[in-house]
């Protein structure tokens, strides 16, 4: 019954009321129900001539997707601040990155080869961006600022074989140094003594030591694979990038040098 009443109130709608003495009672009666055929009728309206615009559509989901990442970064180094890195940022005079003034940038060129990784951004030194500065996205890093124009800069990805990154996990003192291996093989660690109490899945992020790259506690990749030699006193690490290096639009500068 119901739904026989709501198809004769469309009908009404509609055609204006099929007798005019009603007409009046009939717009009283839609009325309340006239903003949801609108809502509906418009988009349906708007695709059928052609006015949707995908590109925007586009734009708004790679803003979208910068703004989660910069939640899900917020989210990584929290738990690592209140278990270990403000006694370690204390103890060393190194500001935590939470703490740290970024620029917002977004990604005008992307240059991968199997070997090399880097990309060109739309700030530079007369936006504060310079040498050596890290750069975060998609909730972690993402690599470290190797040049720039008054107007731009190039950001050499983790990935990069040129890429060395000191970190450490969860709350121990314990720091190794881990390499990008190429575009499409992630980051990698060698010689990794077997004291070191490693697994799949562990967090590593930056350790932020004395004269190091980066500031403390930035999530960069995640313990994918351990390889270990029968007879060896060391073994191997496959990690994997936190950031999703393969859909950065948008990023953050942190101003941050490691003479700071």
């Amino acid at each position: 019954m119901a739904a026989g009443v709501s198809a004769l109130l469309v009908v009404l709608y509609i055609t204006g009321g099929v007798v005019s003495g009603l007409r009046g009672t009939a717009n009283l009666v839609v009325a309340p129900f006239s903003w949801a055929i609108d809502a509906v009728a418009k988009p349906i309206g708007h695709m059928l001539s052609g006015s949707v615009n995908y590109s925007d559509v586009v734009a708004q989901n790679q803003k979208l997707r910068y703004q989660l990442g910069q939640a899900q970064l917020r989210a990584n180094e929290g738990w690592a601040l209140a278990r270990q890195l403000q006694e370690m940022t204390t103890s060393l005079n190194v500001p935590f990155i939470g703490s740290l003034p970024t620029v917002s940038a977004q990604v005008t060129a992307i240059s991968p080869t199997n070997f090399a990784a880097t990309i060109d951004i739309s700030k530079g030194r007369d936006n504060g961006v310079l040498v050596g500065m890290p750069v975060v996205a998609n909730g972690g890093l993402i690599g470290a600022v190797v040049a720039t124009t008054p107007h731009g800069a190039t950001v050499r990805l983790i990935t990069d074989v040129n890429s060395s990154i000191g970190v450490t996990y969860g709350t121990s003192s314990t720091s190794l140094v881990i390499s990008g291996e190429g575009v499409n093989n992630g980051l990698g660690a060698t010689a990794v003594p077997l004291n070191t109490s490693l697994n799949p899945g562990t967090l590593l992020f930056t350790d932020g030591l004395s004269g190091a790259l980066f500031p403390p506690g930035i999530p960069v990749a995640t313990v994918s694979r351990v390889t270990l030699t029968p007879g060896a006193a060391t073994f191997n690490l496959s990690l994997k990038p936190v950031a999703d290096l393969a859909h950065v639009m948008y990023l953050d500068v942190v101003l941050w040098e490691p003479s700071t």
